[in-house]
């Protein structure tokens, strides 16, 4: 049985929902028991869990016989960035403790492609030296402090260590009203009759669909053998502000969208992630394009309360 920790969210639905359609059992965490997302209800056990307690973290090794974790559990930093760091850091360590005590196979931990901000070179990819940089948010701070404590706590334990550099993933269960992936909020603002602000039509980045992202996780985290530790997990691709107008004047022909031409900051292109490594071990390509994407969001949120 594998665990998904954080299972109800986004990224953790989705990659629960991935590992049931491989043919595997999952167990899900969720530190507040909310509702299950009609995708999953059914179809794995979901487990009420404060990551930050020990004890009960290692009970679940009573009651299941866990042979993979994918830790993707986490909380939004607020006004005390030290309280944020405590409470996320205490919970991944549990998570480390669990994986040692059950010997799990695999551990796979949810980091960041914020690790990368710094490097001129684009696409970013995984064989890149992560730079000192002045970060800006206490989460991207703390992904990348979970590679090193990763590998250091798992040395010597014969688990393989699995660190999951995730791009900017936006879909179904996700903040509608996101003020770090404006995608969603684009949208609801359109979805409530309103017309958005405008937009520089070529500024985008490496926005990856969360079915996607959790079919690639599931991905590494069930491949019978991995050659590297660090994999990018994303589209691969970059997309932009005028795809994604596009994308949703297909779907309402008549739709005035206001894109100011070029970009924000001029001449260039923004970051995107190689998924060489992560295409190349274990033969995940993209499901969704911008399109495609769109159109299955609009879907979601019209026919889904959450």
């Amino acid at each position: 049985m594998i665990l998904v920790t954080g299972g109800l969210g986004m990224i953790g639905a989705a990659t629960a929902r991935a590992l049931v359609e491989l043919g595997h059992e999952v167990v899900v965490t969720s530190y507040h028991r909310g509702e299950v997302p009609s995708f999953l209800a059914g179809r794995v056990t979901v487990e009420t869990l404060d990551m930050t307690d020990r004890d009960a973290f290692l009970a679940l090794g009573k009651e299941y016989e866990i042979t993979e974790i994918v830790h993707l559990a986490g909380s939004i930093p607020g006004a005390d960035t030290v309280a944020y760091f405590r409470n996320d850091l205490s919970g991944l360590l549990n998570a480390l403790d669990a994986a040692r005590t059950w010997g799990v196979r695999r551990f796979a931990v949810a980091s960041s492609l914020g690790n990368y901000i710094g490097r001129p070179e684009i696409p970013w990819h995984e064989d890149l030296a992560l730079p000192e940089a002045d970060l800006p948010l206490a989460i991207v701070a703390f992904k990348k402090a979970v590679e090193p404590i990763t590998v250091h706590s798992l040395q010597g334990t014969g688990i393989d260590p699995v660190l999951l550099r995730i791009g900017s993933t936006w879909g179904p269960l996700m903040d509608p009203e996101s003020p770090i992936i404006t995608i969603a909020p684009y949208i609801s603002a359109i979805m409530r009759g309103e017309t958005p602000g405008p937009r520089y039509a070529d500024d985008g980045g490496d926005f990856c669909y969360a079915a996607d992202a959790g079919r690639a996780i599931a991905l590494l985290t069930t491949a019978p053998t991995l050659q590297h530790r660090t994999y990018n997990v994303s589209s691969g691709t970059r997309s932009t502000n005028r795809q994604i107008a596009e994308a949703l004047q297909a779907i309402t022909p008549g739709l005035h969208l206001d894109l100011i031409p070029g970009r924000q900051s001029g001449p260039g292109e923004d970051p995107y992630l190689d998924i060489t490594r992560l295409t190349t071990e274990t033969g995940f390509t993209p499901t969704y394009d911008v399109a495609t994407a769109v159109a299955d969001y609009i879907t979601w949120r019209t026919t889904n309360p959450r």
